[in-house]
């Protein structure tokens, strides 16, 4: 598929209910999803001040498709691969996460890190941080954007000092179309989120007032998420104008998860199988959590418990502008 045909399909795309049959909605789903996959690269690689579209086009097409899933059966597309799902965030905002809570430009870092980030290791701990910075973590019903729903959000602040505590915590609930009702919630096995936590709530797409404002605290703080790359994703396809600000450098993500893997010395030698980047198994080791204690897998939980693993493995670094003084 090209990017005329790719474009072709996203405005023409069929109306879910005019499809019928098992083949015939999945044969539909394969063509959103080549389209998806064109239109984002297209738009991630093209100039600011000469894309070729609107993103609007790319999430319309991406909210058909989520549709068609449902009628499809997403238990049965488990298996097949992400399409607007990336895995890491890339050297560069790495780089800029870096030099954002150090107070230095993204080339101080870049020279110390070099462009492979074979370094980064010591650009962390090279200068202080500081800052007010957002904590967020998204519940969803899938790992792919395109097929699936964001139905918790959760989000706080804190600044980034040894004493300082998590604050001004803000979590809510979106709702998913009622044929969830009687098939259960997915991944509910790992999130716990019930039908009754949804019902009657208004779906995050539609939410208008709420994006409006999450938006602008976006623009206005950068956030941290372990592995926000995922985050990232979701809010791309999900969040009206995220990609846009994205694209346009007013909001900054801070890859948690990555922090662990560079500054935490004992992650190199601890068992792959045993996930030592993990957020549970992390915050273990800091004394976050007791060994007996596990990870709530919810959003403003979750935040908490990452701002706090975070700030614990900062002071083991003396990473901290007050740390750095003494």
């Amino acid at each position: 598929m090209n990017l005329s045909q790719a474009i072709d399909q996203a405005t023409s795309a069929i109306f879910p209910g005019f499809l019928s049959g098992d083949e015939a909605l999945n044969q539909e789903r394969r063509k959103n999803e080549e389209a998806l996959s064109m239109l984002m690269d297209t738009w991630r690689n093209s100039p600011a001040d000469k894309l070729p579209f609107s993103f609007d086009l790319i999430r319309g097409l991406a909210d058909n498709n989520r549709t068609i899933c449902d009628m499809f059966g997403t238990k049965r597309l488990r298996r097949e691969s992400p399409v607007t799902l990336t895995r890491n965030l890339s050297n560069k905002d790495l780089i800029h996460s870096v030099a954002v809570m150090q107070g230095r430009t993204d080339r101080e870092v870049e020279i110390t890190a070099h462009p492979d980030l074979r370094d980064l290791n010591v650009a962390y701990q090279e200068a202080p941080v500081s800052g007010m910075i957002l904590g967020i973590d998204l519940e969803t019903t899938g790992t792919e954007p395109s097929r699936g729903y964001i139905i918790n959000v959760g989000f706080e602040f804190m600044l980034l000092e040894p004493k300082s505590k998590p604050n001004n915590g803000h979590t809510a609930y979106f709702g998913i179309p009622e044929m969830y009702k009687e098939k259960g919630v997915p991944l509910s096995n790992i999130h716990h989120i019930t039908w009754k936590d949804l019902d009657g709530k208004t779906p995050f797409r539609e939410n208008i007032p709420v994006q409006k404002a999450l938006l602008k605290i976006l623009e206005t703080y950068p956030y941290m998420a372990h592995n926000a790359a995922f985050e990232d994703s979701w809010l791309t396809i999900h969040l009206n104008g995220y990609a846009e600000a994205r694209k346009a450098g007013e909001i900054i993500p801070i890859d948690t998860r990555d922090i662990c893997r560079r500054c935490d010395p004992e992650v190199a030698s601890l068992r792959r199988e045993s996930h030592p980047a993990a957020l549970e198994t992390w915050a273990r080791r800091r004394h976050v959590l007791k060994k007996s204690q596990k990870e709530r897998h919810l959003g403003l939980e979750d935040v908490d418990l990452m701002f706090k693993t975070v700030q614990a493995e900062f002071k083991e670094r003396n990473m901290f502008a007050e740390s750095v003084a003494k």
